[in-house]
């Protein structure tokens, strides 16, 4: 069964007005990326990279490598500004705009520009100018298909494209390397094979063959580091993961807003020939549409991120393109430019008020923290006082801020604990220590920790933060009350689990597993 409905090389030259709109498109979105990257504060989740990024590694607690590694290149390059960091959102649709031309523009020049345009008008497109872990996934997983699309399709002639099954390979580790959704990737590949292609098994084995070794750096690293990635993946964070009929539906109306109606108005009008989509394009449609039923099976326990699609997106988007009729195309571009264009005037909009318009807002206080981090960092600062905050988010901010990493006091959360690897408590014994936070403690909440403490409030554009001031850090309390916890409701490894190295356990008890 072939990949697409022709294995001939389409050298038709492309329309003039089509060449247009892709550059005047290509080029807008990108001046917006380049616009928001450099106006928008910094996130918690960016500044939580770039500090794994100031830590270079080859994992990290809750991830995969990838995104710390883009971040120290863009860093070395051009310095810790939030677009430098940012830099690789600018041109990252270009890159998978780039690998839909490569694969599919042999059998339709003109279908593939399509693809290209269209994938490039989704709004999220324009609007993703933040650095996440699905940024390099994103990259990755384009280029792993493209180059499968273009040795399945050689293969198909009668000759097999080893060198393409090697490429698809080593992108799909990279993009494992980046975020385990490359999963889900994989596992259509295994749906397409056994399905389509059982005859071409060797193209799949080398692939297979040129991604493990991104698989062994990630399986050497949580050896050696108390397999935290497996633990929080597969574990902690899906502890109190239980089913509510809000969860599915909200994955659909996820799903619904970043496909767009305008792509599922005209789908449905072209349901028919969508429905041969397994017949025609087997590869493309399973790359598309696996990932997303396996994520409508995880949605009746967990809530999908909108961020979680995004690596997926482009298949979909050339899986319509390739179905629809090619007179409604110049549809879908119309409908898109005008979804896109209630986006950038709402966003443009937004630009235009001031910070203290937000007042009335739920979550003013996160964003007056997010926007005026060096004035708060300033305020609470003090020579010979270690900083910290009260949850990663704020601390990673604060030290994005203050130029110096910012651990965080306390239990945390579930989430992003990489404080636990690289922050050896013991060494603030004694000193005095200012948590930075924008709720009120609890009575007594400190006292133990410390053999002093005060308390007080800065206000920053009209919002209280609190400071607690300890002096005298008991590390021995801390250690038995914070740390022995940490290790009881995280770092509970199975049994059946080998563990090499930890450096959490051994600082706390001086072996790679502690008694809970």
């Amino acid at each position: 069964m072939s990949v697409l409905p022709a294995t001939r090389v389409d050298h038709a030259r492309l329309g003039p007005d089509l060449v247009r709109w892709l550059w005047v498109v290509g080029l807008a979105s990108v001046g917006f990326r380049a616009w928001l990257a450099a106006v928008l504060p910094m996130t918690g989740d960016e500044a939580l990279f770039y500090w794994w990024a100031r830590f270079p590694d080859y994992g990290y607690y809750d991830h995969p490598p990838m995104v710390a590694w883009w971040i120290m290149g863009t860093r070395a390059l051009f310095g810790d500004a939030a677009w430098a960091i940012r830099l690789p959102m600018l041109v990252l649709p270009l890159g998978v705009g780039a690998a839909i031309w490569w694969a599919w523009a042999p059998a339709d020049r003109t279908r593939a520009a399509w693809a290209v345009l269209l994938y490039w008008l989704m709004p999220i497109n324009w609007l993703n100018a933040l650095m996440t872990t699905d940024s390099p996934l994103i990259l990755f997983a384009a280029w792993s298909v493209a180059a499968l699309v273009r040795a399945e399709r050689q293969s198909a002639s009668g000759r097999m494209a080893w060198g393409m099954y090697a490429f698809s390979g080593v992108a799909i580790g990279l993009a494992f390397l980046s975020k385990y959704f490359a999963v889900l990737l994989g596992l259509a590949y295994l749906v397409y094979f056994a399905g389509w292609a059982r005859g071409r098994w060797r193209g799949l084995l080398l692939l297979v063959l040129c991604g493990v070794p991104a698989a062994l750096v990630n399986l050497m690293w949580n050896l050696d580091h108390c397999w935290t990635n497996i633990m929080f993946n597969v574990f902690n964070r899906n502890e109190d993961a239980d089913f509510g009929w809000d969860k599915p539906l909200g994955y659909l109306l996820t799903l619904v807003y970043l496909v767009s109606p305008v792509w599922l108005w005209y789908a449905w009008r072209a349901r028919a020939a969508l429905r041969g989509a397994l017949r025609g394009q087997a590869l493309l449609a399973c790359v598309a549409l696996v990932p997303l039923a396996l994520f409508a099976l995880m949605s009746g326990r967990k809530v999908i991120g909108l961020h979680w699609l995004l690596a997926f997106l482009p298949f979909v988007t050339v899986l319509l393109t390739w179905r629809l009729p090619a007179v409604r195309l110049a549809g879908v571009r119309r409908g898109l430019v005008m979804f896109l264009g209630l986006h950038v005037a709402v966003v443009v909009a937004l630009s235009q008020t001031s910070l203290t318009q937000w007042q009335q807002f739920k979550h003013y206080k996160r964003i007056v923290e997010a926007v005026r981090a060096p004035e708060l960092v300033q305020q609470v600062a003090a020579p010979g006082v270690v900083l910290m905050g009260h949850a990663y988010s704020a601390a990673s901010i604060y030290g994005y801020a203050a130029g110096q990493h910012v651990p965080v006091f306390g239990l945390g959360s579930v989430h992003a604990r990489q404080d636990d690897l690289v922050v050896n408590y013991s060494r603030f014994d004694g000193r005095t220590i200012r948590v930075l936070r924008t709720s009120a403690p609890a009575p007594g909440e400190y006292e133990p920790y410390f053999h002093t403490v005060r308390a007080w409030q800065v206000v920053q554009d009209g919002q209280p933060f609190h400071v607690i001031e300890g002096q005298g850090f008991r590390f021995d309390v801390y250690r038995e009350q914070v740390l022995n916890e940490v290790n009881r409701r995280y770092y509970a490894f199975p049994a059946w689990l080998p563990v090499r190295g930890c450096v959490f356990c051994e600082r706390l008890c001086g072996a790679a597993r502690c008694a809970p």
